[in-house]
């Protein structure tokens, strides 16, 4: 009965998910024609120089890093630009400042996935002002000057988790949320998304939000204290990659597939088995790879005159029913 009805969601969400993000802004887009471009910047542009992208993601040493690498590698080779993959090892704002900062003068594009909204805007604002066109991806920064993002609605994909743990649930349940980092803002965005659709169940009560930090071994330990704390619990949901197959496993370990339901994000190798056992009932796949991609690729495009807007890399759901798919892959 579950299985069914989570896949009718699925496939509805399959539909309606797959739009650019605000439609306004996808219509005017931007180009360099109107962007203060650095006169080096221009100057390689004319030559046909070999142009300079760097892709700063807010922590390298994450299991989800590699897929968004695999995408700025492939990009590297199919437009024939030198991209870079770089960023801090562990969600380091004042490092991936740093790094971006000794970088500037090479740069002749740079896209960004902020450790920090706050403290990295001040940044962008700056990249953008010495000339050097700056595009958000994987997690936005819409109060910096940023050109466009690539990437999941973030809120968007946490209403569609939120809707996914209530069909599991059967609309009833004790929920806890997990997340590697509660104050960082992809995590407020999708808690925010979660929170707003779990709202629409009023059989369904959130009880707490999990900090897990990074470290897989805290990440696991977290989730069992907290069902030790909250035995009532029939629902986990994860709002990231890392502590996904953490719950997975928590509910393997104890025998408890029938009981907790687990509802989580993104496909990594142990999330994959984990929805094929049944010890996690869906996951949502943000297209990493093709976020590391088009990263790069929209600022080849803008620095080639054309106009870029924001791309929205869609939601994918994965259950039991299509989990397949992917081990094929």
């Amino acid at each position: 009965m579950r299985s069914t009805k989570l896949l009718a969601t699925a496939a509805v969400t399959a539909l309606l998910f797959q739009l650019p993000i605000g439609a306004a802004q996808a219509q005017d887009g931007v180009n360099v024609a109107d962007f203060a471009l650095a006169d080096r910047i221009a100057e390689a542009v004319a030559s046909g120089d070999q142009l300079n992208i760097y892709v700063s993601y807010h922590d390298v040493s994450n299991e989800f890093a590699p897929f968004i690498r695999r995408g700025v590698f492939r990009a590297s080779e199919e437009l024939a630009v030198n991209a870079v993959f770089m960023g801090p090892v562990g969600a380091d704002a004042d490092a991936q400042i740093s790094e971006i900062e000794t970088l500037m003068d090479t740069m002749d594009g740079l896209a960004i996935s902020s450790v920090s909204t706050d403290a990295l805007a001040p940044l962008i604002n700056r990249v953008i002002e010495a000339g050097i066109p700056v595009v958000t991806y994987n997690t936005d920064n819409p109060e910096s000057e940023r050109l466009v993002f690539a990437g999941q609605d973030l809120v968007q994909s946490g209403r569609e988790a939120g809707a996914l743990m209530g069909s599991v649930l059967d609309e009833n349940g004790v929920v806890i949320i997990t997340t590697l980092d509660a104050a960082a803002q992809w995590s407020i965005d999708r808690e925010t998304g979660a929170r707003e659709a779990l709202g629409a169940y009023p059989g369904i009560e959130i009880v707490q939000t999990v900090n897990t930090g990074t470290d897989p071994q805290e990440i696991y330990a977290s989730i069992e204290n907290a069902m030790l704390a909250n035995p009532s619990v029939t629902g986990i949901l994860s709002l990231e990659c890392c502590s996904t197959p953490a719950a997975g496993e928590w509910v393997d370990r104890n025998g408890a597939t029938d009981r907790v339901m687990v509802v989580g994000f993104d496909l990594l190798d142990q999330t994959v088995d984990l929805v094929s056992e049944g010890a996690i009932q869906a996951t949502i796949d943000q297209a990493p790879e093709r976020q590391g991609f088009e990263a790069v690729n929209l600022l080849v495009q803008f620095l080639n005159g054309e106009t870029i807007a924001d791309l929205d890399t869609g939601v994918g759901i994965y259950t039991i029913e299509n989990i397949d798919e992917v081990i094929v892959e």
